[in-house]
């Protein structure tokens, strides 16, 4: 259900942080994404920091995963720690919203970030059992009655107290969580234009156009990513589809012999940028209505120097996405089609006929795609992130 889209113009709430509290299941998660995108200010959960360096193979890594899966907090001086670094980045300079920080008085109090409001959505312990265990079907191990019931104790243990400590600071607005999603937000909103949108400078701006062009070889992950950035409402433009459908069209084969071909074909109609230059018109299209465009596989070098003088007011962010040889070649050899494209004399084409090493070399943004979609998918919402609000 959605409460916003993407236009062009967007109001700014300058230097807006706002902490989100709640039991598990009040839907914390739901409101600051809406937020996020209605108040043009990033959504950073802390729960999703930790599992992503849980995931990492490092001694924090281990730590915090071992930490997580007894079930207890992770240390006040470490959590503080985490969150500020995170906080430090550039796209949280104009404010943020978090999620499940601070969990404890000694986090609330040493948090020198200057929290503007704190939102308590509150439901009761039924109905947070009941859309936990009931209407969300959640399949999760540790998200059974038991553990769930120690979740709300824990809540209401460390957490109540913080929800009391921000009351007495006057920074604290109470919502009714056992509303509609749309009730919710409605009510947050209206809050926060009371208590605190008046003090903060408010002003329409047009946000700076932006490409993010996805490069890598074959297997990486290319069409993952713009699928993924594609499910965010995001227009994307396929530089290989051209070819694809020129050898399709002429009844020929998809094999590297061919491609090589055709590639080669337009390159000498066109020159090293051709695949730019037959998208040129589509692209000037979609940036007209859309703030972000999505290019799936740019590969030469001079695709990215010609896009870069023909759109000199668009930034153009490079995302460079690796994977090792072999999970690269056994990804492609599952394809239902375009199978065959792959290995060795592929990829030696891709790097140098199409000279796409120093497009890639030049990323802004790399991500090592070897291990779970899930995990991938995390790092792209990073890059994705770290784009639209540094912008």
């Amino acid at each position: 259900m959605n409460f916003y889209n993407h236009s062009t113009v967007i109001i700014v709430i300058k230097l807006m942080k706002l902490v989100l509290l709640g039991i598990q299941g009040s839907g914390k998660s739901t409101q600051g994404n809406i937020l996020s995108r209605q108040l043009n200010i990033p959504y950073l959960s802390t729960g999703h920091i930790f599992r992503q360096i849980a995931k990492e193979k490092t001694k924090l890594g281990r730590y915090i995963k071992e930490t997580i899966n007894t079930g207890i907090l992770v240390p006040d001086e470490k959590t503080i720690e985490i969150v500020n670094q995170y906080l430090s980045r550039s796209e949280y300079r104009n404010g943020y919203i978090l999620d499940g920080f601070p969990r404890t008085v000694t986090q609330a109090k040493r948090f020198m970030n200057n929290v503007d409001k704190v939102i308590f959505i509150k439901i009761s312990d039924k109905e947070a059992l009941w859309r936990l265990l009931y209407r969300n079907e959640s399949s999760r191990a540790d998200e059974t009655l038991p553990a769930l019931k120690k979740r709300i104790e824990m809540f209401k243990k460390y957490t109540i107290p913080v929800i009391d400590y921000y009351g007495n600071q006057k920074k604290l607005v109470v919502i009714d969580g056992e509303q509609s999603i749309k009730e919710v937000n409605k009510e947050i909103l209206r809050n926060l234009g009371k208590q605190l949108i008046k003090n903060h400078i408010a002003s329409w701006k047009r946000k700076i156009k932006t490409i993010i062009a996805i490069v890598g070889l074959p297997g990486v992950g290319k069409t993952a990513a713009a699928q993924y950035f594609k499910n965010k409402g995001l227009p994307v433009i396929s530089f290989g589809k051209v070819i694809n459908e020129y050898i399709t069209k002429n009844h020929l084969s998809h094999n590297e012999k061919n491609h090589q071909k055709i590639r080669s074909k337009f390159r000498k109609d066109h020159g090293m940028a051709a695949l730019a230059i037959l998208n040129l018109d589509k692209i000037k299209a979609l940036l007209k209505d859309n703030l972000i465009l999505v290019i799936d596989g740019m590969r030469s070098w001079e695709e990215y120097e010609f896009l870069k003088k023909e759109l000199p007011k668009i930034n153009i962010f490079l995302v460079g996405l690796y994977a090792d040889k072999d999970v690269r070649y056994r990804r492609v050899s599952q394809r239902r089609e375009r199978s065959e494209l792959y290995g060795k004399e592929r990829d030696i084409n891709e790097l140098f006929t199409t000279n796409m090493g120093p497009t890639f070399t030049f990323s802004d943004y790399l991500i090592k795609n070897n291990f779970s979609e899930e995990e991938f998918f995390d790092k792209l919402e990073d890059v994705y992130r770290s784009i639209y609000f540094s912008l």
